[in-house]
């Protein structure tokens, strides 16, 4: 629930975003601002379990390269929301009146953030970190065929009935 609270928070304050230029109502606006305010807060209080989860992977497997880059990836969702944050603070009119300049920082913010929940996955679910004792740490990615097998290639034969 650490992590999902905050994504939610800031993927949500993209909506309110839209809210605001769509309609023009400075309300969406403040709205969106304190959403990224409480996601930044909450992705920097989960960012500590996951750091000690990182530290306890042991070096040199797939698992620890996979959680530096998800780790960078989420301190870099954070900061980017961040400099949002700042540039709606910046505005002539206030965070309320903010234009799209200012709040497309933390749109990218969002885009990282799918790249970086993929990595979290595959962390939990195809390394097993810190969910099973025993787990693969050097698991292949499930994005590259495995060695040895009949088929490499992504072609499927058609079979046609006579």
């Amino acid at each position: 629930m650490l992590v999902v609270f905050p994504l939610g928070l800031l993927a949500t304050s993209v909506v309110w975003d839209i809210c605001r230029l769509a309609t023009g109502h400075p309300s969406w606006g403040t709205v969106a601002f304190w959403t990224i305010v409480a996601g930044v807060v909450g992705g920097l209080l989960a960012a500590v379990p996951g750091f000690v989860d990182w530290v306890a992977i042991p070096g040199g497997t797939r698992a620890k390269r996979v959680g530096v880059y998800h780790m960078v990836l989420n301190l870099t969702v954070v900061g980017l929301f961040v400099v949002s944050l700042i540039a709606r603070g910046a505005s002539p009119g206030g965070y309320s009146l903010a234009g799209f300049g200012r709040m497309i920082w933390g749109w990218i913010g969002v885009a990282l953030a799918l790249v970086s929940g993929w990595l979290g996955g595959e962390l939990v679910e195809t390394l097993g970190v810190s969910v099973r004792d025993g787990a693969d740490l050097n698991a292949p990615s499930p994005l590259r065929p495995r060695r040895g097998s009949a088929r490499t290639d992504r072609t499927v034969p058609i079979h046609r009935e006579a």
